[in-house]
């Protein structure tokens, strides 16, 4: 009574109906045109994570970790006059460069000088201008050579690749005026290496997140036009009326445009993950107008009365779909209970986005159908099509005949898959959507190869006493760290107040590189006496020292060797360095002498790590918690046990060989991947569910379990295919990605929802005859008894 209720209100109160909508649609469109794009590091930590707090004060206290764009060549003429003073004036053309705080590079270098007459020592460009001759050059590459300081930094140990680094002003690093800044660069890079004919590589955080955001864009706007696109082909192909495809489309558009104004008025922000936001919602919301129209032609074609067959449409289609876009939207909802800022924003804008679309349908489609003509015998064509009905016979006879045959290849499969989801391994790389011949992953690989890497990796140290980080004892410790990470390829030589010292300490005795070492107690008063500024505000340390002289760094850059790489190296430093600085860390004590240091490891490649475990975690939990909640509200809709284990086999058998495939085709789980099951869970439940409903319909008319299931497959096979084909179709679009990992999902999800449909057809009604002929023989038996 109530849906029926609902579909007289739909049908009679139109013009309301339409003003409510278009008004809130205006609003919402209006605040679609407002929203932005995410220029930050994605959130995943939540804020009260202990290494998220840890990371985030650092920053506070030092800056931005990655905060570098670096610049590579490859070439044996750097050191030749044109070329180096080429380099010179990209250096000094960048570093003009609005929003940039800073260049290094061979062509802008300083050295120090003792300066005996003032007792200080100097910071001298060591190319004050543009060398003038090829001897000028030579001075400038033997300086270089004799500064250890520089070693490994500018130029690689073979002097054939040569490095340029970019830092940015903090203010402006997570605005959008970071991309005109960054283009601004890459154009300025690409003019020098195509003027003396030198392959050019960019890469650090920076340059990274600019080209990911940048990418994120251009895909939502193409995947947006795919989805609209491949829909109508095949909506116009089912429905045979271009008018009818409009409709759909348009309905399901506005559903699109609530989804973005949502993002807005909850003040999120365009990420790789929101922005597959609207291609999903045109992909969802596309089934739900097939159900209706397609229950709208089928009653029509009974009666031939529009009206009546809308309303009786809208009635029975509206709350079958209620219930499977409840489940949907619980696939995507329960990503809201994560502690992932990332997720739960993604989760609860997906969540009200179907729940809005459907409704939009649910209205929107009696509607504007009721003002179109009656649809023709052509349109209604496909409700007949000799494929379908051919497929649909065939399912028929197989379900009522071959169950044994079903159950033993789906037994098969299952354990086929279970051995390849056992081979899935767990790992997330910085790069590890972009393909292997993206210039984005080729050349961060050119830097990891000339230069270890440019991904941060920090030390945070607490000395916990003002002006206790430059005493001989904590820059002995600080050293010791030092050789420590040295034992570790994977790790870039360090920048630390322990290389400035030892800097220092050259200058001090002349400049020979021999002295590049870090100074006894007594030397190093001497040098201090030398050095002000390293007493007070540390001006000279600025970046690396507070200015109690309390807090300090040590930074590393690193290759991208991966999560459980990352985690292998965290857990085997932390202790050597508790050690090292005499930190109980079980007992959050400090022995040896009183000694009293907090030493952490930190930075973007160690909260990467974090981050995608705890991600990769909070995304399981939610699975787990998908499963509880649709197989919850199967109870409520069937009240029935044996029926509920029998409905949720054919949603968990895809979910497995979707594993299996992962495992054998070796595609990592992580983020990306692991959402595919939650998703496909969701969106598949909605065929078990709309069997179901029609399987209850049929019963009710007093039909045997066997009539009733054929005339299911029939009836509901139909809609149920072409839904199939719509899904497999719209998320098939993602293949077209550069991201690889929206191409396993997109992928992945489409055969799994294919699978889902199999399942939902052959494997769901099999098992509902077999609980039929099982409780017919146990009747039989008792009858026996009773006799």
């Amino acid at each position: 009574m109530f849906w029926h209720r609902v579909s007289d209100f739909i049908l009679k109160n139109r013009i309301l109906l339409l003003i409510v909508i278009f008004v809130g649609t205006v609003f919402m469109a209006y605040q679609a045109t407002r929203i932005q794009l995410s220029y930050e590091i994605a959130r995943i930590l939540p804020s009260n994570d202990p290494d998220f707090e840890l990371y985030e004060s650092f920053k506070k206290r030092f800056g931005e970790d990655g905060s570098v764009m670096v610049i590579g060549i490859e070439t044996p003429n750097l050191y030749t006059l044109p070329v180096f003073n080429g380099w010179y004036a990209l250096n000094q053309a960048i570093k003009k460069s609005d929003g940039v705080q800073n260049v290094l590079s061979a062509a802008s270098l300083f050295h120090i000088v003792r300066n005996d007459s003032i007792k200080q020592f100097q910071f001298l460009p060591l190319v004050p201008q543009p060398p003038a001759t090829q001897a000028e050059v030579d001075s400038i590459r033997l300086k270089v050579a004799n500064l250890p300081f520089y070693q490994g930094f500018v130029s690689d140990s073979a002097g054939r690749s040569h490095l340029m680094a970019v830092t940015f002003d903090q203010k402006k690093l997570n605005t959008k005026d970071r991309i005109g800044i960054v283009l601004e660069i890459e154009k300025k890079v690409r003019a020098f290496g195509a003027t003396y004919n030198i392959p050019v590589h960019m890469s650090g955080m920076p340059y990274i997140r600019t080209k990911f955001t940048g990418k994120v864009s251009n895909e939502m706007v193409l995947f947006m036009a795919l989805a609209f696109g491949v829909t109508a082909i095949i909506l116009l192909f089912f429905f045979r009326s271009v008018v009818a495809v409009l409709a759909a489309i348009s309905i399901v558009g506005v559903g699109v445009v609530w989804s973005l104004g949502f993002l807005v008025l909850f003040g999120y922000k365009i990420t790789l993950l929101t922005g597959l936001l609207p291609p999903l919602i045109i992909v969802i919301g596309i089934p739900n107008t097939i159900f209706l129209i397609n229950k709208y032609f089928e009653e029509f074609s009974h009666h031939g009365d529009k009206i009546r067959a809308l309303n009786t449409a809208t009635e029975a289609i509206g709350e079958m779909t209620f219930f499977a876009n409840v489940t949907t939207a619980i696939g995507f909802f329960v990503f809201y209970f994560a502690s992932s800022p990332m997720l739960a924003q993604f989760g609860l804008v997906a969540s009200l986005g179907v729940v809005v679309t459907y409704a939009l349908c649910l209205v929107l489609i009696p509607i504007v159908f009721g003002y179109l003509p009656e649809p023709s015998s052509r349109q209604r064509g496909h409700l007949e099509s000799r494929w379908v009905v051919s497929f649909l016979n065939w399912v028929n006879h197989t379900v009522h005949h071959r169950r044994r045959a079903i159950y033993a290849f789906i037994g098969i499969l299952v354990i086929v898959s279970l051995i390849g989801a056992m081979r899935i391994q767990a790992v997330g790389y910085v790069v590890d959507d972009l393909p292997k011949n993206d210039p984005i992953y080729t050349d961060l690989k050119f830097f990891e190869k000339n230069f270890r890497g440019v991904l941060p990796f920090e030390v945070s140290i607490d000395a916990r006493q003002p002006g206790r980080v430059l005493t001989p004892q904590t820059l002995t410790k600080m050293r010791l760290l030092q050789r420590e990470f040295e034992k570790y390829p994977e790790f870039t030589r360090p920048l630390s107040v322990v290389e400035a010292a030892k800097f220092l300490y050259q200058a001090y005795r002349g400049g020979d590189p021999k002295y590049y070492v870090l100074p006894g107690a007594l030397e190093m008063a001497k040098v201090a006496s030398y050095a002000p500024q390293m007493k007070g505000k540390a001006n000279l340390f600025k970046g690396f020292i507070d200015s109690t002289s309390r807090y300090t760094r040590v930074s590393f850059q690193m290759a991208d060797v991966g999560t459980v790489r990352i985690r292998e190296l965290l857990t085997t430093l932390q202790p050597r360095v508790d050690s090292i600085f005499n930190i109980d860390r079980e007992t959050g004590k400090r022995v040896s002498n009183g000694d009293m240091y907090d030493v952490r490891l930190t930075g973007s490649s160690s909260i990467f790590t974090k981050g995608n475990e705890y991600l990769v975690d909070n995304l399981k939990e939610s699975v787990y918690l998908a499963v509880i909640l649709i197989t919850a509200l199967l109870a409520l809709l069937l009240r029935d046990v044996r029926t509920i284990i029998i409905c949720s086999l054919p949603r968990i058998v895809p979910l497995i060989i979707t594993a299996g495939i992962m495992g054998y085709f070796g595609i990592r789980l992580k983020p990306s991947t692991i959402l595919i099951f939650s998703v496909a869970f969701g969106i598949a439940s909605d065929g078990t569910i709309y069997f179901i409903a029609r399987y209850r319909e049929e019963l009710r008319r007093g039909l045997s379990i066997s009539k009733a299931i054929t005339n299911t497959i029939h009836q509901a096979g139909i809609s149920m295919i072409y839904t199939a084909f719509i899904l497999f179709a719209g998320f098939a679009i993602f293949a077209f990605s550069t991201f690889q990992g929206t191409v396993a999902l997109g992928v992945l999800v489409s055969i799994t929802l294919l699978m889902g449909m199999a399942a939902n057809l052959i494997l769901l009604p099999a098992f509902l005859l077999s609980l039929d002929k099982r409780k017919s023989r146990k009747e039989l038996l008792n009858n026996e008894s009773a006799v």
